[in-house]
């Protein structure tokens, strides 16, 4: 176990390193085995990404778990070790009211100082964190900042958007969808949390830079461009596909965690090609 926890902080130390390259944004566990880790090993990999950033960009930390009384103790956690800003999944597998999802942030927020940002993905969780509950919470509590939707659903995306518009305070929304990183941008949120720049961290970063200095025809064709490499997530789990490729490009951060780690013969053939592929063009 313990040779085990030391392979995955050294992996880390490699994965925040390729993250790192982009321009802008942020470090975080996107695309990680975090939700196989024990507590103990998320914190040495926190404290491995906070060691490795010292201070260039924020980190956000996932401390999101099932019950409220763990979710206070990971966050508290993750607050002394330096996170920035804690990324807060909604309770998963049992299914909860929007009046549990709401006082379950009310709950956590009352005891930590470190900004939240809400985490919505009903795909894998069971629990869908509604465009209304998140402009309450944003209405209500000072420390919610700000939303990431990896539902996948741009009028959900949209809808986050569009309610925390008005509010008397600035509230920060994010794509955790990779492809929809533009469109959030166009609408008025503020960027996203890519998976995708584990990968390509130039290429991501580029959509927002792009975007920010008006050249829309050139942040469209970036947008685009991770197509191709998000059409292999068919062939398997999409953070099993990331960290094989991330590791196919030389950067020795693993494999996820048994069971999550099998990619078909034919996933890897097409991760190979689409890796060449896009190396030619010089994307990085």
């Amino acid at each position: 176990m313990l040779t085990e926890v030391i392979f995955h902080v050294i992996a880390k130390y490699n994965a925040v390193k390729r993250q790192a390259k982009g321009d802008s944004g942020s470090v975080n566990k996107k695309s990680d085995s975090g939700y196989i880790l024990n507590e103990k090993e998320k914190c040495e990999v926190l404290e491995a990404a906070i060691d490795q950033v010292k201070g260039r960009v924020p980190v956000y930390a996932g401390s999101g778990c099932i019950s409220t009384q763990d979710t206070i103790r990971m966050s508290k956690e993750a607050e002394k070790l330096g996170a920035d800003v804690l990324s807060i999944i909604t309770p998963s597998f049992a299914v909860a009211s929007q009046k549990e999802l709401y006082d379950h942030y009310v709950e956590v927020a009352k005891h930590v100082d470190t900004p939240i940002v809400l985490y919505n993905i009903p795909a894998r969780t069971g629990n869908k964190l509604l465009p209304e509950t998140v402009k309450k919470l944003a209405k209500d509590v000072d420390l919610i900042i700000g939303a990431k939707d990896s539902s996948g659903d741009w009028d959900n995306l949209k809808a986050y958007i569009t309610e925390t518009r008005e509010l008397d305070k600035k509230f920060y929304v994010l794509s955790g969808n990779d492809s929809l990183i533009l469109p959030a941008l166009k609408e008025g949120g503020v960027g996203g949390i890519a998976g995708c720049s584990n990968v390509y961290p130039h290429v991501l970063s580029s959509i927002y830079n792009l975007f920010k200095e008006g050249k829309l025809e050139e942040a469209e064709a970036a947008q685009d461009s991770i197509a191709s490499f998000r059409a292999v997530f068919k062939y398997g789990n999409p953070n099993t596909v990331v960290k094989k490729a991330v590791a196919m490009l030389g950067y020795p951060v693993g494999d996820c965690r048994r069971p999550f780690n099998y990619l078909c013969d034919e996933g890897v053939e097409a991760l190979a090609k689409v890796l060449k592929e896009n190396a030619d063009k010089g994307m990085n």
